[in-house]
């Protein structure tokens, strides 16, 4: 079965350009930094897989992938495979945990779903809460499945047991398709991923230039409770990431040494929406709103301080070399910053029949609509090369945006 659906036209013309002109993979090359940033967000993230599809096919290779939940898991896959295999890899992760265990084998569980792509959206609406209550009664293959009834409310099992699916089946996926002996040789990539200490409060990230990482640090990175147990490393406990933060833009812009930097930025969940008017549309917008992590407020604020270094770097270049031997200017001189940032900012545009079931609706059919709106939005970034130019001495941090640039 493809993967994808047929290109619409404009998607069609991004594919043609990127096959004719060089002009974008040859402008990321300038950035010494390329980071992929993928947030939290569910059965979402197979959005994020398409977006690194259309990547891969315009030759844009990251060499930093940061993740958090969702996003940690298909750094993993990226970061763990040579540049070759990422997407068919990829392919195969999505499509192996995007089956539920049972049900499928009753019936041709495909055709249907290849016929529900057609439906209008009542009946679209009633297949996918179908398919959200599977999985929260029957788990997902190879990736989470129900713990006994009675446990999650006893007590005395452990922080471990202390939630209503048990994720062991995790690690063995994870290194099915993952060779996590690549991911710490990290001069190929470097990787990111975070999660929140349970003791503390704290969130922390696991990075392959610091640390060994294992499948334990990115099935941390997703653990969300209540659904999912906390993951103990190194004898401390982990939850979600999503919990303090839902994207790791701040953790890469934020990294010393401060170098000029391309990150595509890849969030699941939009800030922006309509008003609810019934209690359905009220719980949608609340996780909208709670795991958006308000990517766009917090390039502004990274933006208006990259001006300020910028700045700060301009005037003590006026400070003779005779009065630079201060513990005042060596302070500021630590702060000062002269790198530029280009964000490329894609945010997933929910489906009008999509709910507040959209990040555990695993079924397969949403799976391969998920990743054709990454691919297809991608695609129409990669239209403008011009978006990957190196940003200026003027105006040092610079972000695009495919959906704002479409209401123009």
């Amino acid at each position: 079965m493809s993967m994808v659906q047929p290109r619409p036209p404009r998607a069609a013309a991004a594919a043609a350009a990127l096959s004719k002109s060089p002009e974008a993979a040859v402008a990321h090359d300038n950035y010494p930094v390329r980071a992929l940033v993928l947030q939290g967000g569910g059965a979402l993230g197979s959005y994020q897989a398409g977006v690194y599809e259309g990547l891969a096919a315009g030759g844009i290779e990251p060499n930093w992938v940061a993740g958090i939940s969702i996003g940690a898991l298909n750094a993993a896959v990226i970061a763990g495979n040579a540049p070759e295999d990422r997407v068919s890899k990829l392919r195969d992760f999505w499509t192996h945990i995007c089956r539920q265990p049972w049900l499928p084998s009753l019936f041709p569980y495909d055709l249907i779903a290849d016929g529900a792509a057609h439906w209008p959206d009542p009946l679209r609406v009633w297949f996918d809460g179908l398919e959200a209550s599977r999985a929260l009664l029957e788990g997902q293959r190879g990736f989470f499945h129900p713990r006994a009834w009675p446990l999650p409310f006893a007590s005395g099992h452990g922080a471990n047991g202390a939630s209503y699916y048990d994720t062991a089946p995790l690690k063995a996926t994870l290194e099915r398709f993952v060779d996590f002996d690549r991911i710490n040789r990290h001069h190929e990539m470097r990787v990111s991923v975070g999660a929140v200490n349970v003791r503390t409060g704290n969130l922390t990230y696991f990075d392959n230039t610091e640390i060994r990482l294992r499948a334990e640090h990115f099935m941390a990175s997703g653990a969300l409770p209540p659904g999912f147990p906390a993951v103990e490393i190194d004898g401390e406990h982990y939850w979600d990431g999503g919990l303090v933060s839902n994207t790791p833009l701040s953790e890469v812009l934020s990294a010393k040494p401060r170098r000029d930097a391309l990150i595509f930025q890849v969030d699941l969940w939009s800030a922006r929406g309509p008003l609810p008017d019934n209690l359905m549309d009220v719980a949608t917008r609340q996780k909208d709103v709670q795991y958006s992590s308000r990517t766009r407020a917090i390039t502004d604020y990274m933006a208006e301080h990259q001006r300020f270094r910028q700045m700060l770097s301009d005037v003590m270049a006026l400070v003779p070399p005779a009065k630079r031997d201060s513990q005042g200017y060596r302070d500021a001189a630590d702060y000062a910053c002269t790198a530029r940032r280009n964000v490329i900012q894609m945010i997933y545009r929910d489906k009008p029949f999509e709910g507040n079931a959209k990040d555990f609706q695993f079924g397969p059919l949403t799976m391969r609509e998920h990743w054709q709106s990454g691919l297809e939005d991608i695609r129409e970034t990669l239209l403008h090369p011009e978006w990957l130019a190196m940003p200026t001495h003027e105006q040092p941090f610079v972000t695009h945006d495919v959906h704002r640039a479409r209401h123009r």
